[in-house]
């Protein structure tokens, strides 16, 4: 065997018989998952019976290619026999026999040749007891058991080498049990290929566990004691937070932040985003994902001149005709005379949208609609004096309106890049928007399909509600404007809530959080360069 060629573990040649593609997603782009079975089957390791000898050995072969921990070897008859224990129900053959499931057969016949050959003894059996109806299934080592191990390390041996994921299973009901579901989204690669009156699965979680720490109050300090993030505000107040609780972790200002809790937050997973005092993103400390494989497939992607024109095109639509949709709805009950003009610019802009020839003129018509956009705006929001947006206007924002638009677009930079990274995906490519800045060209093309949902209608709906005082909330200081300490945390809150509103996903068909849709968008994406197309920028505002 190659020497460079790493040794793969026992429990990967389980996943490969259960499932190519779960395979490729733990093995070979790392992606790994303990969700609530998992979980269910180490505790079923942990509380064996007393009488279950527990002698366990952990042990690789580079002759054999893999690597593995045997739990339980227990003595019959002079014999050693692996045993392995799975929470599941046994496979009764249709004579009403027990057998051991396929992937169980490949587990169990990797750790006999692991024992063989470590210790030289010969072992013709192993067990698998399945805790769900208590039955026990005897695998025969045998010459066949032993040709289908040796043609399963050949195949994950040859997926390794592939950069190509493997197709989703034509087997649903391996899917329902899958840690791995709310990545591999197979159902959703399923809608491509047939036409189902049935409702999707809910593979893709509509909620995302946990929560987002925002600090804001100026010269505090971010600490960690054992598992727990403490806030010590200057006036002496102490706010603490259940790390595991915690899925981001943003810094405001003047903030401080331990060694301890990066090192604690980068172990767990969390990031930790930087903003300016007026909002301004400034960047984030987090791990990326592993997998280079899905970052090549990224590349070779978005280097392709048709594949990159083809998603801007539709990542555009799907703004223009948000935006487009959101100002129908607004003018529903009012004259739409004195917008009816910039409506017809937008209306036209979607029309040669889809007939664009080259970025550029994607480009063009996207902010002919933006600034169309943002004057059905100011006029809509007339009524509401000091407040209203007066176009849009940036670096600095000038006006309360825009430097409420500004903060809100920094928080949703701020989840796009998270979800970018949660992928596995590099956010420094993208398609639309070019490295011009410091800012990721990814992270900005995904922003444009939630500038409307997350960002837009907050303000409009919050200036209606007079939910803004020009005094306590902004400060101005000759030409900028940006808000007070009181004033982000209003604005936090706004946005926050706003993220936990559920609507029906066009693509998976049942309802989810914009939060966790920033996420799935993400992957929808990286499914158009892995051989699923079709399904990403579909959501629009009704």
């Amino acid at each position: 065997m190659d020497d460079a060629e790493p040794l793969t573990r026992v429990m990967a040649l389980h996943a490969l018989v259960y499932c190519e593609r779960l395979f490729y997603l733990e093995e070979v782009e790392e992606i790994r998952i303990a969700d609530q079975s998992v979980y269910d089957g180490r505790r079923l390791h942990e509380q064996l019976p007393e009488y279950v000898e527990l002698t366990s050995y952990t042990l690789e072969s580079e002759r054999l290619g893999i690597k593995g921990k045997v739990d339980v070897v227990r003595t019959i008859d002079g014999r050693w026999v692996p045993f392995e224990y799975k929470k599941g129900r046994a496979r009764l053959s249709r004579d009403g026999r027990v057998q051991a499931w396929p992937s169980d057969e490949i587990q169990i016949c990797a750790y006999a040749l692991l024992l063989e050959e470590h210790f030289e003894r010969p072992i013709t059996e192993g067990r698998v007891y399945y805790a769900a109806d208590h039955r026990t299934a005897v695998v025969l080592v045998d010459e066949e058991l032993r040709a289908r191990f040796a043609e399963t390390v050949r195949r994950a041996a040859e997926l390794r080498r592939s950069t190509q994921r493997p197709p989703v299973t034509s087997n649903t009901n391996l899917c329902t049990n899958c840690s791995l579901a709310p990545v591999c989204l197979p159902e959703e690669e399923r809608l491509l290929l047939e036409v189902s009156a049935e409702p999707a699965q809910r593979f893709f979680p509509a909620d995302r566990e946990g929560s987002d720490l925002h600090v804001t109050s100026p010269g505090a300090t971010v600490r960690r004691s054992g598992g727990t993030v403490i806030v010590e505000e200057r006036g002496g107040e102490r706010k603490e937070f259940p790390i595991h609780e915690i899925v981001s972790i943003s810094l405001h200002g003047h903030v401080q932040v331990t060694t301890q809790t990066i090192h604690a937050c980068a172990s767990e997973g969390i990031p930790i985003h930087f903003f300016t005092t007026g909002g301004r993103y400034v960047g984030s400390i987090g791990n990326l994902a592993g997998g280079v494989q899905r970052r090549l497939r990224q590349y070779a992607g978005l280097t392709d001149p048709a594949m990159v024109l083809y998603l801007a095109k539709r990542l555009v639509t799907a703004k223009v005709e948000s935006q487009l949709r959101y100002v129908l709805r607004l003018t529903r009950e009012k004259q739409r005379e004195t917008v009816e003009s910039e409506i017809e610019v937008m209306r036209e802009a979607v029309k040669h949208v889809h007939r664009a020839s080259s970025l550029d003129e994607l480009r063009g018509w996207e902010g002919l609609a933006g600034r169309a956009y943002f004057t059905c705006l100011g006029t809509l929001t007339r009524d509401d004096g000091q407040l209203a947006l007066d176009g849009r206007n940036r670096r600095p924002p000038r006006d309360p309106a825009n430097a409420l638009l500004s903060f809100w677009y920094a928080l949703l930079y701020r989840d796009c890049v998270r979800a970018i990274l949660v992928v596995g995906l590099d956010p420094s490519i993208g398609f639309y928007h070019q490295p011009r800045s410091s800012a990721y060209p990814l992270a900005l093309d995904l922003m444009e399909m939630f500038r409307v949902t997350l960002c837009d209608m907050i303000l409009v709906g919050s200036l209606h509600r007079r939910q803004w005082s020009v005094g306590d909330d902004f400060v101005q200081a000759g030409k900028q404007c940006w808000l007070s300490p009181e004033g982000r945390k209003k604005a936090i809150e706004l946005y926050e809530r706003r993220k936990q509103d559920k609507w029906k996903h066009p693509v998976i068909g049942y309802s989810l959080s914009y939060d966790r849709a920033i996420e799935l968008e993400v992957r929808l994406l990286e499914k158009e360069w892995s051989g699923a197309p079709g399904l990403f920028a579909r959501n629009r505002i009704r």
